[in-house]
């Protein structure tokens, strides 16, 4: 990892001077794989939870290298969140592509978007443009990007592309809390948060520790349920990490749901006590 600084220097040495070297060798970038000569690069990078700084030296080189850079931004919302974890690295307004997602529960809805998101990049990649495409978090868990990377493999099955890991929302509230995710032989289940109590609380039953994402409304019940289990002490909570309005909770015994609840919220889950090794 290298600091937001070192970050804009970076990119400003490849604005001068063309892509700029960060020693991480082509392979890692997908650079010279083969594919037909006429498709740019396509790479899918996640650009971490928040905090500027977390990205990695192979990701940015690509973003250098990129002549196109995707944002995807949640309708309703001012800014892509995805550009703000970039804040330091200094990208021309050019490159840049906002791209307004409704996660509608329609399918078909949410299949003709993604159709004409790919039908878009094709068509840059077509022109031999390199592009990325900017996700929070890690851009294969719980991510947009997926959807995309699939579309567009059916319309360019030759396509040359890398994906580069992102550091997930649960991964950086343990960091952020010195809350370990899994010890020993420890049973971890990521889970998107279930409808009703009865079933997240199977879960947590049948698992040492829960991540739970996708909260939302169901934060009041999710505590409610914590509580009545008496394991809420043991719990974490984590909204908005390296952002405004960012929430840290080391147990949620004394959590108020109209308080904390929000988008890029995640909960870490834990059944029982750690035992000491």
């Amino acid at each position: 990892m290298i600091s937001s600084g070192a970050s804009a220097a970076l990119m400003d040495a490849a604005n001068e001077d063309g892509p700029v070297s960060t020693s991480v060798p082509a392979s890692v970038l997908g650079v010279g794989v083969d594919a037909p000569a006429t498709l740019g690069m396509f790479w899918g990078i996640g650009v971490g939870p928040g905090p500027a700084g977390y990205l990695p030296l192979a990701a940015l080189d690509a973003l250098a290298r990129a002549d196109i850079i995707y944002a995807p931004r949640a309708r309703g919302v001012d800014a892509s969140v995805a550009l703000r974890c970039l804040d330091g690295i200094e990208i021309a307004a050019h490159k840049l592509r906002d791209i307004e997602f409704n996660m509608d529960p329609d399918r078909s809805v949410l299949s003709a978007h993604y159709a004409q998101l790919a039908d878009s990049i094709a068509d840059e990649l077509k022109a031999g443009c390199n592009v990325a495409y900017l996700t929070i978090g890690d851009s294969l868990t719980y991510s947009t990007y997926g959807y995309v990377l699939a579309a567009l493999r059916a319309r360019l099955p030759g396509l040359p592309q890398r994906t580069f890991p992102g550091i997930t929302s649960y991964a950086a509230a343990a960091s952020a809390l010195s809350w370990p995710l899994g010890e020993g032989k420890e049973r971890v289940l990521i889970l998107p948060c279930p409808e009703t109590s009865e079933e997240l609380r199977r879960e947590i039953e049948t698992h040492d520790i829960v991540v739970l994402m996708k909260i939302g409304p169901r934060l009041d019940w999710v505590l409610a349920l914590l509580r009545v289990m008496e394991i809420d002490h043991l719990c974490a909570f984590a909204r908005r990490i390296g952002l405004p309005g960012e929430l840290l909770c080391d147990g949620v015994g004394d959590m108020v749901a109209e308080q904390a609840m929000g988008y890029l919220a995640t909960m870490l889950v834990r059944r029982h006590p750690r035992k000491e090794r």
